[in-house]
């Protein structure tokens, strides 16, 4: 089920999958908010929440995020290393 705690997880790390799920409602900036919900630094959540979408078992428990933080995470490497990407034409 989507969202659901994965049990291998510490309370901290499963602290970041949910902040992540909703951060977008705090207000003001998204580093803010990590240091005001999470008590941690942006780039320490950062690297937290990288390793943590790599993970099967959290795949497996929030398929949603996880795959749209790894694709987000292609992109940005494929636009650090090849150029932006072009966009592809919807079809209709």
């Amino acid at each position: 089920m989507v969202g659901m705690p994965v049990t291998d997880l510490t309370p901290n790390e499963q602290s970041i999958l949910d902040f992540e799920r909703a951060w977008w409602q705090s207000p003001g900036p998204k580093g803010a908010a990590i240091r005001a919900h999470l008590e941690m630094s942006p780039s320490a959540y950062y690297r937290r929440l990288d390793a943590l979408i790599d993970r099967p078992e959290v795949l497996e428990a929030d398929p949603l995020l996880v795959r749209r933080l790894r694709r987000a995470r292609a992109d940005r490497r494929r636009r650090r290393y090849v150029g932006p990407a072009i966009r592809r034409r919807r079809l209709r």
